[in-house]
């Protein structure tokens, strides 16, 4: 007992610090082994009790700044993840017992972890968060194979040299174990040495896949400048009608302030705008005037309603002032925006959300568009099509596919983090905007009112931030930046 758990407490804490805030990316090649030697010549009862425990205590631990918000919420939802590595674990003991090390193996077990995280990712609405690949968001040229595998590749080339490391150790154990009973001959078919190559090659591919997409140049690519602001507004200042001047002076000033900079947008983050827009005339009116002043479209994160509904919305705000286009989330936080069967049951919603009662779904894919205020490489000033993504609608992968099919030639999320304090909370979600980047071969922009906001180009690099002393957390500040758009093709 003692044993398995030192075995799961390590496997747990090494996959813990493999993921941001600590991004200790190295340690996920290597997590899950103690974890395999703990399920080693176990039942199948206990192989879904020690993975369940590991697994609990991975999603505690890399979750725990969910604890601000619900420490509640926090267990429960950790209980519930762990369930995948139960299964996981389980597999694993029956596939191991099953089976001789092989090949196949090699592959199997890989491929029931991706497939898994998938389910996972899909599930009761979803939750494709803390997933494997995405502890490799920094390493640039790992990560490319995304754009034909999405994240779900790159977990499992982490799981298949996870497998390919453990069952080296074990063969260099069973080896040594047969030496002293002067045994010598090799008690698999397919020896350590043979799994581990394969398991080598495939890394090398992998990496000369990223290598070559990297070094891939844009032709005559065209480009848009666009100014993020981070305003840092306290969560409890939000929904406080005494802070509502305060918060719109806060977005003015840094707004004014990226005007200097001749943008072709200004992007606010997720509902900056305090109260409710065109509702709050007066709030409302200033946001406008100020676009107009400025002659700089704003596309702010604000509240709407229409008639009993409520949104969690995008406004685009033209350069004269007026309301262009409106984007409604259409992947509602379940328990955060919504209470699931509320329909049937509507005071359950109250009880949950509290007064304000909930957001109602939206169901458009809506393109916004900007077009820039001077020409670009060729000479060309058309309008581009952009999409906005709200909160953690950037962990859906097939959202983003949908509004880059339907035309949008770069991804805006606008999001607010500061619910959980200045944790890997951030640096997480930032991870999935990496992927999404490169999944669609599209530029990702990121607005977040306490941070992490940055510009993340088509090959998954981060490329610029709001920083301040090293920072990118709790700041006040805005950036600039150019977005490149591949409307060409790349060569070499």
């Amino acid at each position: 007992m003692i044993k398995n758990l030192i075995l799961i407490s390590f496997a747990s804490l090494f996959l813990v610090f493999a993921f941001p805030k600590f991004s200790i990316s190295l340690l996920a090649f290597i997590g899950f082994i103690p974890l395999f030697f703990a399920l080693h010549n176990k039942s199948p009862k206990k192989a879904f009790l020690i993975s369940y425990l590991c697994g609990f205590l991975f999603y505690l631990g890399t979750l725990h700044w969910l604890y601000h918000v619900t420490v509640f919420g926090l267990i429960a939802l950790s209980l519930y993840l762990g369930l995948y590595f139960g299964i996981f674990g389980f597999l694993f003991n029956r596939i191991t017992f099953a089976l001789r090390p092989s090949l196949f193996t090699l592959f199997l077990i890989p491929l029931i972890w991706t497939g898994l995280e998938w389910l996972q990712a899909h599930l009761f609405s979803g939750f494709g968060w803390a997933l494997l690949g995405y502890s490799q968001y920094r390493n640039t040229l790992l990560i490319q194979i995304a754009d034909f595998s999405g994240v779900y590749g790159v977990s499992f080339v982490i799981m298949m040299m996870n497998v390919a490391i453990w069952r080296s150790i074990r063969r260099t154990k069973l080896r040594s174990a047969k030496e002293k009973c002067y045994a010598l001959p090799a008690p698999y078919p397919c020896g350590a040495g043979c799994t581990a190559l394969y398991a080598i090659l495939i890394l090398i591919a992998v990496y000369s896949y990223g290598f070559f997409r990297l070094n891939q140049q844009e032709i005559d690519a065209d480009s848009v400048k666009i100014s993020v602001i981070q305003g840092n507004i306290p969560q409890e200042a939000k929904w406080d009608p005494r802070a509502t001047d305060d918060i719109i002076k806060q977005y003015t000033n840094l707004t004014r302030l990226a005007a200097f900079e001749n943008p072709d947008l200004i992007i606010w983050p997720e509902t900056s705008f305090p109260g409710f827009f065109i509702d709050d005339e007066e709030e409302t009116a200033s946001v406008l005037k100020l676009a107009k002043e400025i002659m700089i479209p704003i596309l702010a994160g604000a509240n709407t309603t229409s008639g009993l509904d409520t949104y969690n919305s995008a406004v685009l705000i033209s350069s004269k002032g007026e309301i262009e286009s409106e984007y409604n989330k259409i992947h509602l936080v379940p328990f955060g925006e919504y209470v699931p069967f509320s329909d049937r049951f509507p005071l359950l919603r109250r009880l949950v959300l509290g007064e304000l009662g909930g957001f109602t779904a939206g169901h458009d894919f809506t393109l916004f568009e900007v077009k820039p205020r001077t020409a670009n490489v060729r000479g060309l000033t058309s309008n581009m099509n952009f999409a906005a993504l709200i909160c953690f609608e950037d962990i859906f992968p097939a959202m983003a596919r949908r509004f880059v099919q339907d035309g949008a030639e770069f991804l805006v999320v606008i999001t607010n983090d500061a619910w959980y304090g200045k944790s890997g909370a951030a640096y997480q979600h930032a991870a999935c905007s990496v992927f999404r980047a490169i999944e669609n071969r599209v530029p990702v922009v990121r607005s977040a009112n306490t941070g992490y906001s940055c510009f993340i180009d088509s090959k998954g690099k981060i490329y610029d931030s709001v920083e301040e002393g090293g920072s990118h957390l709790f700041i006040t500040g805005h950036k600039t930046s150019r977005v490149t758009l591949l409307r060409n093709k790349i060569s070499n």
